[in-house]
């Protein structure tokens, strides 16, 4: 295998586990014997804009990115994270009135990262406040810290937070906010997908991912990736949770 491929990963996973993906493309260029490099992005729209000029050949990508992947982009499905779903969770600060969903009022503001799919489990949970887009003020942050951030100097009433990142926060800020609801879908996952020109790799890759969790070098890469294993993803579960994803969104 000659060819140069890349590999992106959805912007929204924790900082604390960048060497961790450096260290897993390393392990997986020794064992596809492939060369492979790692681009990261700072944001959905640059990753989009780059998946659209076919620059991206791997993705570990979150749910609502894998629909527009596999159906519009012809990615096909490799492997899921074993044991770990994506939940999303709205938390205030400890100083706010609110102690549940249904406290807040219409004008609600609400700071936000350009995750899509917590921003749309965060929104399908302020239903029951007959809340919705156009009586919900919506800001945009950079990260989860800056969420949070948001919220302890008064600028938000409530915040999104993908659950796995609000658990990552640091103790001092967690102490500070309390959180109202966390949703409880229980099959949203991201996923690992390998697009058109890195086919040649995906039968490989899911025998190497596999594999990682009955290694030492492949147990300690997946810790520094803050993971417990990979299970195998068949196309038909990837169209499942795309289906599930149009289901929510509708």
């Amino acid at each position: 295998m000659t060819a140069d491929f890349t590999i992106t990963v959805s912007p929204d996973f924790s900082p604390d586990h960048i060497a961790g993906w450096y260290i897993f493309n390393t392990w997986l260029q020794r064992k596809l014997d492939a060369s492979i490099h790692l681009q990261l992005f700072d944001d959905f729209e640059s990753q989009r804009a780059a998946i659209a000029a076919d620059r991206i050949d791997i993705i570990y990508a979150n749910p609502f990115d894998a629909a527009m992947l596999v159906r519009e982009k012809g990615f096909d499905a490799v492997a899921r994270p074993h044991g770990k779903v994506d939940e999303a969770v709205i938390a205030v600060s400890t100083e706010s009135a609110a102690h549940g969903v249904e406290d807040f009022q219409p004008g609600l503001r609400v700071a936000r990262t350009d995750d899509p799919d917590v921003n749309m489990m965060g929104m399908i949970m302020l239903e029951p406040a007959d809340l919705h887009r156009e009586n919900v003020a919506q800001q945009q942050a950079g990260n989860y810290v800056l969420v949070a951030k948001a919220l302890l100097r008064g600028e938000a009433d409530a915040g999104f937070f993908l659950k796995e990142a609000y658990d990552d926060l640091s103790r001092i800020i967690r102490e500070q906010l309390r959180v109202l609801i966390t949703s409880q879908i229980g099959v949203i996952q991201h996923c690992m997908l390998a697009g058109p020109r890195a086919a040649e790799l995906r039968e490989p890759m899911i025998a190497a991912m596999l594999e990682m969790v009955d290694d030492a070098k492949g147990k300690g890469v997946l810790e520094a990736m803050g993971l417990q294993g990979w299970d195998r993803l068949d196309h038909e579960d990837t169209e499942f949770m795309i289906d599930l994803m149009d289901t929510l969104v509708s």
